[in-house]
């Protein structure tokens, strides 16, 4: 009698922690942070939302409740930092309806991640997401202007387009970065994939990054940290939320899907919104 009792106890905590598991990793969260710098006047209070790491991945209807998650972020931009499809799951319609759901709000900017860079679907999803009104960030940079002020917005495609070794990426970035940013440098904000190369975009004098690709470190502790994250290995450095260190600040989404890990613990899928304000 014990031995049944114990059995089934043993199978109702694996029954509720896969019951979990399944809410955990469809229940979007909205997170809110304040990056404060030295940016000019007119784009103080100025909000982005930060999406990332979509992997074909679908939240209701037509994306209904990511849009919904948008919609509470009252974005002036969206910004999207790659892998909105997936290598291992093809189709590109979840990122379409996304993506024209996203331009009834706000300005969308985006950049390919490594995914986007080993599909043959990416070709035509840049195409139509040109013809949509998307700004691809495809190596290359605008101007966001508002009250007569303005900001640069940059972004870059992930090293994988180029096939090199991983142990290129920081070399080809620095490349990259080279190319695309104006000499004449005014505020700079970048759109990157990948995250740990936050030292060569600090080093290109980047005030501040949005980038995704590590999923939070896939697993978190409940006390903080990741545990594996891409190009980055076990116990992950830049996982979520907003980094600062010397010469400039990052913003890493802990993004929306999963790819070759397919389920996340204590790690909500998410969209950032954030708020700059100029520093004192």
């Amino acid at each position: 009698m014990i031995a049944l009792i114990v059995i089934a106890a043993i199978l109702v905590a694996l029954a509720g922690i896969c019951l979990w598991g399944a809410w955990e990793n469809t229940a979007l969260q909205l997170h809110r942070i304040t990056v404060e710098d030295d940016i000019p006047d007119a784009f103080d209070g100025f909000t982005f939302a930060h999406v990332s790491d979509l992997h074909n991945a679908a939240f209701g209807e037509e994306q209904s409740r990511l849009v919904q998650v948008l919609l509470e972020s009252k974005p002036d931009a969206v910004v999207v930092t790659g892998d909105v499809i997936d290598k291992r799951r093809p189709g590109i319609e979840h990122a379409l309806a996304f993506f024209a759901r996203a331009l009834q709000l706000a300005p969308v900017y985006y950049v390919p991640g490594n995914h986007e860079a080993v599909s043959k679907e990416y070709p035509a999803l840049k195409r139509t997401l040109g013809e949509m009104g998307v700004c691809v960030l495809d190596d290359r940079a605008v101007t966001l202007e508002r009250a007569g002020q303005s900001v640069t917005l940059a972004g870059v495609n992930d090293p994988l387009f180029t096939r090199a070794a991983p142990e290129q990426n920081a070399a080809i970035m620095a490349q990259k970065l080279n190319d695309v940013l104006p000499e004449t440098r005014q505020y700079t904000i970048l759109l990157s994939h990948r995250p740990e190369l936050f030292d060569v975009y600090r080093a290109a004098r980047v005030q501040l990054t949005f980038a995704g690709h590590a999923h939070g470190g896939q697993f978190r502790f409940p006390w903080g940290g990741g545990v594996v994250a891409p190009n980055q290995g076990l116990f992950p450095k830049y996982t979520q939320g907003l980094y600062e260190e010397e010469g400039g600040k990052m913003v890493v989404s802990r993004g929306l899907g999963n790819s070759s890990i397919p389920i996340r613990l204590n790690n909500r899928p998410e969209v950032v919104a954030v708020t700059l304000t100029r520093g004192k």
